[in-house]
């Protein structure tokens, strides 16, 4: 049985949405303990119980210790796994919908076959401490397209914390054989895209507008063709969110943000500027968000891979650490270059 420590390097629920995927996907008995010990609050929390919950329901796979707080379970797949074509899922809370995703895409694309519709109801789009909806789709899932992987995504409803009530549906074709990843040299930047949504409960503060505004003042150095899309959607509670999207000759980069109470809306717009600059001063082809949630499926490819990002981060160590333990291979590291060797 493969042990894993969840209190390693990040120490959050990263290393519990990896390790449990790849257990079932070898078929290999794990046991994740210390979840999320560096964490304010530590164990299971709504989202994380929501996604070993889905998990067992898409796959029948048997997981003991799943129950909110719990700091251990264990995960016993076998090798008659099968995949739900049509899975149901209701939130209650304002838990991330992009996060349970990528721990469902992942198992949909290491074991599937067939496509698969996931059809949520309730949870956040675009909440705290996770990827926004829009950084999901037009950045993660257009990277994944590259690979092989096919989407449908419809955001029905929105939703942001408290109260979640977002509604999506979508349907994930996993490919005959995952291909390589090679994104080293990302070529010139051609356009960028500028989404900004809010509430309805904030078009009368203009609060799309604004995000645009600020964010318009730090790329306007850019000078290159920048293309915007305001929205305001019903949401059970206020909230709002900005992408910036750039799209390369090889390459998809972004960066998003979330509305604050105690930020003008025009600082959220010039942060997410600034951090999409940040991005671009290493010639790197993945930003630093989305360069650990792509190494998982780099290591389930056939061949080897090679990526670089913008940064190093923890959550990209943690991501290494993890899947050397449960497939052959290993990843080399030289600077912001990211490369995989199956044995």
């Amino acid at each position: 049985m493969i042990e894993i420590d969840g209190s390693y390097l990040e120490g959050g629920g990263q290393i519990l949405r990896t390790a449990s995927v790849l257990s079932i996907i070898t078929q290999k008995p794990c046991r994740i303990f210390n979840i999320r010990k560096k964490r304010k609050k530590p164990g299971l929390q709504t989202q994380h119980f929501l996604g070993l919950k889905t998990l067992q329901d898409l796959t029948g796979v048997k997981i003991e210790g799943v129950h909110l707080g719990s700091e251990e379970i264990i995960i016993y797949p076998t090798s008659n796994v099968w995949l739900k074509e049509h899975l149901e899922l209701k939130i209650d809370t304002a838990a991330s919908i992009t996060l349970i995703l990528q721990g469902l895409i992942l198992v949909i694309v290491g074991i599937g076959k067939k496509p698969v519709l996931i059809h949520i109801r309730g949870g956040a789009t675009d909440t705290f401490f996770s990827p926004t909806i829009d950084h999901f789709r037009l950045v993660f899932l257009e990277i994944l397209k590259k690979m092989g992987v096919s989407y449908e995504l419809s955001i029905i409803k929105r939703g942001f914390y408290p109260k979640g009530g977002a509604e999506i549906k979508i349907t994930i074709t996993p490919p005959a054989h995952l291909f390589p990843l090679n994104l080293v040299n990302r070529g010139e930047l051609k356009n960028i895209i500028i989404l900004s949504g809010a509430s309805e409960l904030l078009r009368a503060k203009r609060v799309a507008e604004r995000q645009i505004k600020g964010a318009k003042e730090i790329l306007a150095k850019l000078k290159l063709p920048i293309s915007e899309k305001i929205e305001y959607y019903q949401t059970l509670s206020p909230g709002s969110q900005i992408n910036i999207i750039g799209y390369f000759e090889n390459t998809i980069m972004g960066s998003d943000n979330l509305g604050k109470i105690e930020k003008p809306a025009e600082v959220i717009g010039k942060e997410a500027a600034q951090e999409f600059l940040r991005q671009g001063l290493r010639d790197s082809c993945l930003d630093k968000h989305l360069a650990d949630q792509i190494l998982p499926y780099m290591a389930l490819s056939d061949q080897n891979s090679t990526i670089t990002v913008s940064e190093i981060t923890n959550h990209c160590k943690t991501n290494i650490w993890v899947i050397e333990k449960f497939l052959p291979g290993k990843f080399l590291v030289k600077d912001n270059k990211i490369s995989w060797n199956k044995k």
